[in-house]
C-alpha cells in the first residue's frame, strides 16, 4: 500500500495550532499576567435569544414521535435553503433554493468542492491567503500558483492575463487582509473566469460585515457570475454559529464545464459523502433571518465593529500603516521597526501579553504583517488596543 506523499509538501504544523502553543507557554511561563488574545477569528458573543428559541424548540420535537425526525436531505432542509435565497434577495440576488447546499461549515466545503475538479487543473490563490485554499489543494497534487496582494495592490490582486488559471480562489472580505473588492474588481475577476474557461471559489464567510453599499456582499452581484462562480457562506461570523456548525455553498445551475453540471455534481457528492447538518441546528440557523434573529445578530455585529475601530484608532495614533477594520473584523497591520512576523509576534507577546497571528503564516506575501481580530470582547479589546499602542511608541523613543 501506498500513503498519500503530499502531506510531506505542506507543514506538519497547522499556523494555528502553533500560535496557540506559543501562547500557552507564554501563560506558563508567566502564570500572572493576563493574556489578551486577538489571534484567530472565534466569535465570543452568545447565541441570539431567537437562535436558542428555535433550538429549545427543535429539541423538544425530537422528543415527540410525531413530530421526530431521523436523516434529513443531505443538501439541507428546504425551510432553510428557502430562507438563504431570501436573504440574498434582499441584496438583489435571485437563487433558486436548489442552487444552495447546507453544510456543517464553509472550511469543510472549500476542501470538500475539489472532489468535483481533476487534479491536473490549475489553482491560483491570492497570497497571503486563509491556508485552507493552499493546504487542501497540495494535499490533492494540484499545481498552486499565486497572486501577490501588498501594499502597493491594497492586498487586493488583480488579474493577470499572462497567468492561466482554472480554479481561483477569491475571498472578500479577505481573511487575513480585510480588504474588499468593489464591484469593479471583481466584474474583472468574472470575465477572466469566463475568458480562461475557469471556475471561481468565492469565500464571502465575513459578507455580514460589508455596510458600506457600494461594496459587493456577494458574487453573484456581478454579471455573468452565476455561469463560472461558487460561492461559500457561513454561519459562524453572522450569527457565532462557530461551535453550533453550519454553513451553506451556493452552486449554481448555469455553470456548466465539459458538458457536466457542478450543481447536480455536488449533490450527488453531497448525498454520498455527507448525511447532513442536524435538524435542530437548521432550525437555529434558520430564525437568524427572522425578523428578531436579524435584529439581535446586528447588535452582535455591531460590537464586533466597534473593537475593530478601537484597533484601528490605536494604530492611528501611533503612525502603523494597516488595512481593514472597516466592512470587515480584521486589521492586518505593518510590522513596526522592519520586524519579521515572528519576531513581532514574539516580541509583542512578551512585551504586551497580546496575542495576534503572524501574516507569514498566511504565505509569503504576509511577511512583515500582522493581523490582529475584532472578535474579541470589548473591555479586553480596549486594554489590548492601548498595550500595542503603547508599546509601538516606545519603539520610536
Amino acid at each position: 500500500m501506498k500513503m498519500n506523499h503530499h502531506y510531506e509538501e505542506i507543514s506538519q504544523s497547522y499556523l494555528f495550532s502553533t500560535v496557540a502553543k506559543k501562547a500557552a507557554d507564554f501563560q506558563k511561563k508567566y502564570p500572572d499576567r493576563e493574556m489578551i488574545k486577538l489571534s484567530i477569528g472565534d466569535v465570543t458573543l452568545p447565541l441570539a435569544g431567537a437562535v436558542i428559541k428555535a433550538l429549545h424548540g427543535a429539541v423538544d420535537e425530537m422528543g415527540k414521535a410525531e413530530t421526530f425526525r431521523g436523516y434529513g436531505p443531505e443538501q439541507g432542509y428546504a425551510f432553510l435553503q428557502e430562507a438563504i435565497a431570501k436573504y440574498y434577495a434582499g441584496h438583489g440576488v435571485q437563487l433558486d433554493p436548489n442552487e444552495i447546499f447546507v453544510s456543517d461549515g464553509a472550511k469543510s466545503d472549500l476542501g470538500n468542492i475539489l472532489d468535483l475538479f481533476d487534479q491536473d487543473n490549475v489553482v491560483l490563490v491570492p497570497d497571503p491567503v486563509y491556508p485552507v485554499y493552499v493546504d487542501t489543494n497540495v494535499m490533492a497534487g494540484r499545481k498552486v500558483l499565486y497572486a501577490p496582494a501588498n501594499e502597493e495592490n491594497g492586498f487586493l490582486p488583480m488579474p493577470d492575463d499572462s497567468v492561466k488559471a482554472d480554479i481561483i480562489y477569491l475571498c472578500s472580505p479577505n481573511n487575513p487582509t480585510g480588504a474588499v473588492y468593489t464591484r469593479e474588481q471583481l466584474a474583472q475577476w468574472v470575465a477572466y473566469a469566463r475568458k480562461n474557461d475557469a471556475i471561481l471559489l468565492f469565500d464571502a464567510a465575513y459578507e455580514c460585515f460589508v455596510t458600506d453599499p457600494a461594496l459587493p456582499r456577494s458574487i453573484f452581484e456581478i454579471e455573468g457570475a452565476k455561469e463560472c462562480a461558487i460561492e461559500f457562506c457561513s454561519f459562524s461570523k453572522i450569527a457565532g454559529f462557530t461551535g453550533t456548525r453550519c454553513g451553506y455553498t451556493v452552486v449554481p445551475m448555469a455553470i456548466e464545464r465539459e458538458g457536466m453540471s457542478p450543481n447536480k455534481m455536488w449533490l450527488r457528492r453531497q448525498t454520498t459523502k455527507f448525511n447532513g447538518v442536524p435538524y435542530i441546528v437548521q432550525r437555529g440557523a434558520a430564525a437568524v433571518f427572522t425578523e428578531d434573529g436579524m435584529a439581535e445578530i446586528q447588535h452582535n455585529l455591531d460590537y464586533y465593529r466597534a473593537n475593530a475601530k478601537v484597533i484601528a484608532g490605536a494604530l492611528d495614533e501611533c503612525g502603523v500603516w494597516y488595512c481593514g477594520g472597516k466592512n470587515s473584523p480584521y486589521i492586518w497591520m505593518k510590522c513596526p521597526g522592519g520586524m519579521d512576523s515572528w519576531t513581532f509576534f514574539d516580541w509583542l507577546l512578551e512585551t504586551t501579553g497580546v496575542v495576534g497571528t503572524p501574516g507569514v503564516g498566511f504565505g509569503s506575501c504576509g511577511e512583515g504583517f500582522f493581523r490582529l481580530t475584532a472578535f474579541g470582547n470589548a473591555e479586553k479589546t480596549k486594554i489590548a488596543a492601548e498595550r500595542v499602542k503603547n508599546a509601538i511608541l516606545s519603539l520610536n523613543k
